[in-house]
């Protein structure tokens, strides 16, 4: 499901849209915006992340499973 918003946009980031979607390096100005709100989605995201491993440790419950198995797992051909 999608939703038609109206958005004001400078002048030059209209132009741009219209060039990406003219030389084909964009379906259309709907996709351009919807990819770069994506990308800008998962930035935030990575960022709250890096704050919890700031804050918290990188530490987790499978940690001392892992470095078990790194130190009694073998590995057949």
């Amino acid at each position: 499901m999608s939703t038609q918003i109206a958005v004001r946009l400078p002048d030059e980031m209209v132009a741009f849209l219209d060039r990406s979607v003219a030389t084909g390096k964009a379906p259309s100005r709907a996709a351009l915006v919807a990819s770069a709100l994506e990308r800008e989605m998962r930035r935030l995201a990575a960022e709250h992340d890096a704050h919890i491993l700031r804050s918290e440790g990188a530490a987790d419950e499978l940690d001392d499973l892992v470095e078990w198995t790194g130190a009694h797992a073998a590995l057949d051909d």
